[in-house]
């Protein structure tokens, strides 16, 4: 028997998220007014993951579940975007919510303009509390060369055609997957932006946008490096040599705390107008992880 298409495959790598799966899932079951596939790779979870997933598949035949051992966020989404069956290939993170309508929006938007590759939506970016720590809104002329990503990652949906066009997720690239595929698809097509918003993305000072800000800065330096050889007809071997290069140190790399306090500091400051006590507890766990993070005690000592 002939399996269905779907009009639109939402595509998530999860590693250990069981504590928001639910939320995650339910808003996209029972959110989005459309046929829609969920292709869902759990990448060597050592939780719950792998039961929460494979209950939901038994209840709903629209979620597919790819267990595997842990290789990286970049690794999955090329698995799960070549298993992706829908006309359209959404990105969604665990631990995110998409908004009732996100996915109808988007495939209007992209119906709408032929010549469009891909489409995001304004974001709100919340802390584990609950809180909105800041709001995300990139009109599109910031995003027409590629080089800007949109307002999150997982507020993307692409037109698997051009997503193909373009090349896919590229391994090389351990973080800022994202960036690197913005900057090829934009060649294909228009990147639209429907303003509005439809996503919800939880931040904490682990999150890889807090944490690994250093390697995103060096790996956006390798993506600027080989868009610009690229559109000048030049061979982008030797920037994407430089970015395996990059990736292999960030695979063996361990936690580091200091990064953490970082990022704890980050939404210390974007919550401290609206939420001060909330930004001070922050501030104090950016402290317990690098007691020497001069801005946070600063910072704490402004609020006294």
């Amino acid at each position: 028997m002939m399996q269905r298409q779907p009009l639109v495959s939402v595509v998530m790598g999860v590693r250990n998220g069981a504590d928001s799966l639910h939320a995650t899932l339910t808003s996209l079951s029972e959110g989005q007014d459309l046929d829609l596939e969920m292709v869902v790779i759990n990448d060597g979870s050592t939780d719950a993951t792998a039961a929460i997933l494979d209950g939901w598949a038994q209840r709903d035949s629209r979620l597919r579940v790819l267990h595997r051992e842990g290789r990286g966020l970049t690794r999955s989404l090329i698995e799960g975007c070549a298993a992706a069956r829908g006309a359209y290939i959404a990105r969604q993170d665990a631990g995110d919510r998409s908004l009732p309508g996100r996915l109808a929006r988007q495939v209007a938007a992209l119906e709408q303009d032929p010549e469009a590759a891909l489409c995001s939506t304004h974001v709100r970016l919340v802390v584990e509390e609950g809180v909105t720590a800041t709001v995300n809104e990139l009109p599109e002329e910031a995003l027409a060369d590629g080089l800007t990503g949109p307002a999150i990652h997982g507020s993307v949906l692409m037109r698997r055609r051009a997503y193909e066009q373009a090349g896919g997720y590229r391994s090389c690239f351990y973080y800022a997957q994202d960036l690197d595929l913005w900057s090829r698809m934009v060649e294909a097509g228009s990147h639209r932006v429907v303003p509005e918003l439809l996503y919800e993305a939880t931040i904490s000072p682990g999150s890889i946008s807090g944490s690994r800000r250093k390697e995103q800065e060096a790996f956006h330096a390798l993506i600027v490096g080989a868009t610009r050889a690229r559109r000048s007809g030049q061979s982008e071997a030797p920037w994407l040599e430089r970015a395996e290069q990059l990736s292999d140190a960030c695979r063996q790399a361990r936690r580091n705390p200091r990064r953490e306090a970082q990022g704890a500091y980050f939404i210390a400051a974007c919550l401290e107008a609206e939420h001060p006590q909330l930004a001070r507890r922050y501030l104090e766990q950016a402290l317990a992880l690098n007691p020497w993070h001069l801005k946070a005690r600063l910072r704490l000592l402004r609020q006294r």
